[in-house]
């Protein structure tokens, strides 16, 4: 897939949860327009924004969604027991939606403007507990992380990230870390969050 440029239009799947880069998601599709967007999206092999719902629902009128949002990637399908499609995205590059319109079928579109990758950033070594607690999560909520060379969880952003992925945090939270710019910043906002889940 090409890079995207520095601003475009995208297609919007506002959702009650936030995806971060290199993170995935399991979504079940069985709106009209949202089928609409998956079938747009397989065939021209682009991508659509995730975004978290600041107001309304999943289902039914067009929700409001929060200005800073990730580019989702089709990595699967599947049928659901339930019969409905199933879809594992993964989330690529952030975005800012500067404006909104509604197409006439309930389609959500924003006109978006590109975030730059953040730039890898060593973790200090006063952030080495957040790596062990990654290590433990891994273990027993996300086997897809398991082989993640130890590397990875030498570069700040992406043991922020997969640390954001898998805590239990409010949507708001979720979204304040999804914004923040600076990796290290992004740890040491984890790091003060942890004493919430440790137990007494």
């Amino acid at each position: 897939m090409a890079a995207p440029s520095a601003s475009g239009e995208l297609p919007l799947f506002p959702l009650s949860t936030v995806l971060y880069p290199g993170s995935q998601l399991q979504l079940r599709v069985f709106e009209p327009r949202y089928l609409d967007l998956v079938r747009e999206c397989a065939a021209g092999g682009k991508g659509f924004g995730v975004c978290l719902i600041l107001e309304g629902r999943e289902v039914g009128e067009p929700a409001v969604p929060a200005a800073v949002g990730t580019l989702a990637r089709i990595a699967d399908f599947h049928r659901g027991a339930d019969g409905l499609l199933g879809i594992t995205v993964e989330g690529g590059r952030r975005f800012r939606v500067a404006r909104t319109r509604v197409r006439s079928d309930g389609q959500l579109r924003g006109e978006v403007d590109w975030w730059p990758d953040e730039p890898a950033k060593p973790v200090p070594v006063e952030f080495a507990l957040l790596q062990t607690i990654l290590e433990r999560l891994v273990e027993t909520m996300a086997p897809r992380w398991k082989d993640a060379p130890r590397e990875a969880y030498e570069d700040a952003g992406w043991l922020g990230f997969r640390l954001a992925e898998l805590l239990p945090l409010a949507g708001d939270e979720q979204q304040r870390l999804l914004e923040m710019v600076d990796p290290l910043r992004r740890l040491a906002e984890l790091r003060d969050i942890l004493p919430r889940f440790q137990k007494g």
